[in-house]
């Protein structure tokens, strides 16, 4: 029976892919994913690349193979839920047959690599989606505040000292998590202004 599965292959390392979703990914006739995902796996599958340009395009053709009987598997980076593919999939195609197979997030990975329960946290995605004013309303509310920057980490720090945050207020940046190149600093705000990091990264405030 053909389906749509919309598969969280984790923050980007093998280690993180989940045995359903490695079990899933085998199913398909056809992979849709980024560069980044599909270089993750080691399948002969039909692969199609997906990238910011061409998302909705991608998206809507993926639908019409499901409707002419394939199984197709959408690779979201993290988890599909968050900052992932599920919401534009629905956006854009609510009536089509979709199967969620949920994977780890690189906030999950984040709190754990700085020992933060996260269910204690506020938890921001900002994500392609331009710094949204709403974090000055909880960022001195007690609790860390997990972040996925839009672009850069320096873009959101200057954007909160000219708010009137404070300057000093402490921040850790998590780069490129689970790879081998993976970072974690701690600094201040101020510092951050000065400081260049990869798209790939989140920032927790305290």
């Amino acid at each position: 029976m053909s389906k749509m599965y919309i598969v969280g292959i984790g923050p980007g390392s093998k280690e993180y892919l989940t045995e359903i979703a490695v079990k899933t990914i085998k199913l398909a006739d056809i992979v849709i994913g980024s560069k980044r995902a599909i270089d993750l796996l080691e399948i002969g599958t039909q692969k199609i690349r997906l990238d910011a340009k061409n998302m909705e395009d991608i998206i809507k053709q993926s639908v019409m193979m499901v409707k002419e009987g394939k199984t197709v598997v959408l690779l979201s980076t993290g988890d599909p839920g968050f900052s992932g593919l599920l919401k534009p999939v629905m956006n854009l195609s609510p009536d089509v047959d979709i199967e969620v197979i949920p994977g780890i997030s690189s906030v999950q990975l984040c709190a754990a690599k700085l020992r933060i329960p996260w269910d204690d946290a506020d938890i921001v995605t900002m994500h392609g989606k331009g710094i949204s004013e709403e974090i000055i309303d909880i960022i001195d509310n007690g609790k860390p505040t997990i972040v996925i920057p839009n672009f850069k980490p320096s873009e959101l720090a200057h954007f909160l000292i000219g708010k009137g945050i404070d300057e000093t207020k402490k921040v850790a940046i998590c780069e490129n998590l689970s790879y081998e190149d993976e970072k974690v600093v701690k600094m201040t705000l101020k510092d951050i202004l000065s400081k260049d990091f990869s798209y790939m990264c989140v920032m927790v405030i305290h």
